[in-house]
C-alpha cells in the first residue's frame, strides 16, 4: 500500500507530518458506498466544493479528517542531541543508532530525547490515562499516547511545582515511560509569596524546564522537541527578578560539508549538512599515513570536533651502501621495504670521525616524504662498497664519548 505525506501547520504553530493511509474498506466504512477513496480525493471534494465556508476552512478540515483515522503523528527533529552519559542509569535507554538500519523488526531509528536517536517501536504507547493526581489535571495534547506525544499536567488553584509554575509538560519515551519525576502539586504560599523572575509562555511552551524561578535559585533548560539549545543552559534568578542571561532558543544546529583531505577519502554519507552529532571517519590511501584525527564529530555550536587530518608521504632512505638504524634494527636500506620508511619514523645515520678510524650517529625524522641524511653522512663508493665492505662506516666501532663534540 503506498504512502502519501503531506506538511501542514497546526492551530499552535507547530508542523506536523501527515501520513496518509487509508484503505477503501476503512473509507467506506465512514462514508457509506460514496465520496472518494484516497485521501487526495478527500483534498479535492473538500477544497473544490461549491460550499464557500467549506473551502476557506479546507485545510482545517482535512487535518481533522486525518486526526480521526489515527494518520497524524509529529514530525521527527532533523537533528538530535547526543546520548548523555549516565542517562541509561536513570531510564531504560532504546538501542542507539544511526539510521533505520541499525534496528531491528518494527523499530525506526527516531529521536528519544536526551536518550538521542535510538531505536523505537513508534506505535509503542505510554500510560493513559493516568490515576488522578491528588493536585493536579493532566491533558493529553495529542490523539494517541504514542511515541513522543506530548502530556501536559496543570496544578489545580492554589498549587504549585516546585519550580513555582502552575503547568509542565511531559513526553512519551521509547521506554513506554513519560518523561521527568512524576509533577508533584504543592500547596502555594500565600502569606509571603516567594519573589520569582518571569517565565514567557513561549519559553515553558518550547523548554522543559528544571529547577525554580524564585530569586537567588536556578533552572535549567532542555528542549522538548530534542533539537539543540543556542544560547545557555543554565539561568540565575537575579535580586531584581531578573534573569542573568537572556533566554535560549530551539535551533537545529548543523555542520558544513568537511574539507577533503589530499591523499585521503572522507568516509560519510554525502549531505549538504550535517545534524549535530554526526560523525565522519578518515582514511588514507596506500602507503600514506593518517596524521591526525580518525574520527571527527558535529558539535552543537555547528562545528566538527577537530580539524581535518594529514595523509603524510613515506620517505626514501637516503642511504644504499651504508647501514642504518629503524625502530632499533640496524639494517641495509635495500632490505626495507621499497627502501622507504613512514612518516614520523627516525632514522639514525653512521657519520665517520674526521681523525679517527670510528664512528658516530646522528638521527633524522621522516616528515610527509622528505628525509634528508646528516651533514656529516658521506655515501661510501661503489669501489669501498665492493673492496672494502668491513672498512664502511656503518661497520666501524663506535667512537668514545669524548671524541664526539
Amino acid at each position: 500500500m503506498r504512502s502519501s505525506f503531506t506538511r501542514l501547520a497546526a492551530a499552535d504553530g507547530s508542523k506536523v507530518l501527515v501520513r496518509g493511509i487509508i484503505s477503501n474498506v476503512q473509507l467506506k466504512k465512514q462514508q457509506g458506498a460514496r465520496g472518494p477513496s484516497s485521501h487526495s480525493g478527500w483534498r479535492d471534494w473538500l477544497c473544490k466544493s461549491g460550499a464557500r465556508r467549506i473551502r476557506m476552512d479546507c485545510a482545517l478540515l482535512l487535518l481533522s479528517l486525518l486526526a480521526l483515522t489515527g494518520a497524524l503523528t509529529p514530525e521527527a527533529p532533523g537533528s538530535c542531541p547526543q546520548r548523555l552519559l549516565g542517562e541509561e542509569r536513570r531510564r531504560t535507554c532504546p538501542r542507539p543508532c544511526k539510521t533505520d538500519r541499525d534496528c531491528s523488526n518494527k523499530r525506526q531509528c527516531l529521536c528519544d530525547g536526551q536518550c538521542g536517536l535510538s531505536c523505537v517501536a513508534p506505535a509503542r504507547t505510554c500510560p493513559w490515562p493516568l490515576p488522578p493526581g491528588e493536585n493536579s489535571v493532566s491533558r493529553l495534547l495529542h490523539p494517541t499516547p504514542s511515541f513522543s506525544a506530548l502530556l501536559e499536567v496543570h496544578c489545580k488553584p492554589g498549587f504549585t511545582f516546585p519550580s513555582g509554575l502552575d503547568v509542565t509538560r511531559r513526553r512519551c519515551q521509547g521506554d513506554r515511560q513519560w518523561s521527568g519525576e512524576e509533577p508533584v502539586c504543592t500547596k502555594a504560599e500565600t502569606n509571603n509569596p516567594a519573589q520569582k523572575c518571569p517565565l514567557p509562555q513561549e519559553v515553558t511552551d518550547t523548554f522543559d524546564i528544571q529547577g525554580d524561578a524564585a530569586v537567588g535559585t536556578s533552572i535549567r533548560y532542555s528542549c522538548l522537541s530534542g533539537a539543540n539549545i543556542v544560547g545557555t543552559s543554565e539561568n540565575y534568578c537575579r535580586e531584581n527578578q531578573t534573569w542573568q542571561y537572556p533566554h535560549p532558543i530551539c535551533k537545529n544546529v548543523h555542520c558544513r560539508p568537511p574539507d577533503e583531505v589530499e591523499q585521503g577519502y572522507v568516509v560519510a554519507v554525502q549531505k549538504t549538512n550535517y545534524e549535530a552529532g554526526f560523525e565522519i571517519h578518515y582514511l588514507c590511501k596506500k602507503n600514506f599515513l593518517l596524521d591526525g584525527p580518525q574520527k571527527v564529530t558535529c558539535l552543537s555550536n555547528g562545528s566538527w570536533s577537530a580539524p581535518p587530518p594529514f595523509c603524510r608521504a613515506r620517505c626514501l632512505i637516503p642511504a644504499e651502501r651504508s647501514r642504518v638504524v629503524i625502530a632499533g634494527l640496524k639494517r641495509w636500506p635495500f632490505d626495507v621495504t621499497d627502501a622507504m620508511v613512514p612518516h614520523g619514523q627516525n632514522v639514525t645515520f653512521y657519520c665517520k670521525h674526521a681523525q679517527k678510524q670510528c664512528s658516530f650517529s646522528a638521527t633524522q625524522t621522516c616528515f610527509d616524504g622528505k628525509l634528508q641524511p646528516p651533514a656529516c653522512y658521506l655515501e661510501p663508493t661503489w669501489l669501498q662498497y665492493k673492496l672494502f665492505p668491513h672498512r664502511l662506516v656503518s661497520e666501524l666501532e663506535a667512537c668514545e664519548p669524548g671524541d664526539v663534540e
